[in-house]
């Protein structure tokens, strides 16, 4: 499978091609996604939640933690596109911190772009890093590393006042030279008119069903995490059940004696037993 290019999903776009995309944290789950031929991975700042399990959620997670994993999925999926998130406070400061950090994911970990939160307060950053040879991907609406300022994880553009905000928000990001955008928590009407007023790809984690691409948090949709389940996320499967039950026979097999069996054991070679008693008695 030929990885995907920003001429690919620009493209998508324009055919109405719906693009699929998901978040994961390491090897395995980067390899199990490619094989399943999704279209781009982002290696998010969620993994304050989902890996870390951090009470701040994604604001505790730092530069270190976010290029190891995202070494290990681009090892798992070399032949996807995956997108580095820029954690907190790793572009918030200057323009030249920004571009610094947006780097460390090109050069370390061989990411195709990267994404950050924030519309027209961080055109400045968008357009650095562009100019210094990087694809970016800007992110409006919910934003997790902005919650205490929404007063929590609230849904944004409910109102018209609120969502004229967000469309000034995402002109702003296309603007400064982003080649894609998130929206989180929108409307569908928000997410409707933002996807078809701007040129560049717009894809949505809760904005509806007329984004040109949907994002979710693999740990929601394998069932994994279980600290809360956003409206916008849809199960298909149920893993910590299934893992909590699998530990559990296991738990149950060694204590009763059942586990292992002769099948888990290994042979010795035939007569070399007898030849280790003698030795043994020999002492």
């Amino acid at each position: 499978m030929a990885k995907k290019t920003i001429l690919d999903f620009q493209r998508m776009k324009k055919q109405g091609e719906k693009v699929t995309w998901l978040t994961a944290y390491d090897y395995p789950t980067a390899q199990f996604q490619e094989r399943a031929g999704i279209d781009m991975i982002l290696v998010g700042d969620s993994l304050g939640n989902c890996v870390y399990g951090y009470s701040g959620g994604t604001v505790p997670v730092t530069m270190e933690q976010c290029i190891v994993h995202t070494e290990a999925v681009r090892r798992g999926a070399p032949n996807t596109f995956v997108m580095g998130d820029m954690p907190f406070l790793s572009y918030q400061i200057t323009p030249e911190d920004a571009v610094r950090n947006a780097g460390r994911f090109y050069k370390e970990a061989g990411v195709d772009a990267i994404k950050l939160e924030g519309g027209c307060r961080v055109t400045k950053v968008i357009k650095a890093i562009v100019d210094a040879g990087m694809v970016v991907c800007g992110h409006i609406g919910l934003t997790p590393q902005s919650t205490g300022q929404f007063g929590g994880y609230k849904a944004q553009g409910r109102t018209a006042e609120s969502g004229y905000e967000l469309i000034k928000d995402a002109r702003a990001v296309q603007e400064a030279g982003a080649s894609f955008l998130l929206l989180e928590a929108v409307t569908p009407e928000i997410g409707k008119f933002i996807t078809e007023d701007l040129k560049i790809p717009v894809y949505g984690i809760g904005a509806g069903p007329y984004c040109d691409g949907q994002l979710l948090i693999v740990s929601d949709i394998l069932g994994i995490w279980e600290a809360f389940h956003p409206k916008f996320v849809k199960r298909y499967a149920n893993m910590a059940e299934d893992s909590v039950k699998a530990i559990q026979a296991y738990v149950a097999e060694v204590r009763e004696g059942k586990f292992p069996e002769q099948v888990h054991c290994y042979k010795m070679i035939e007569g070399e037993a007898e030849k280790l008693m003698k030795l043994v008695e020999q002492e």
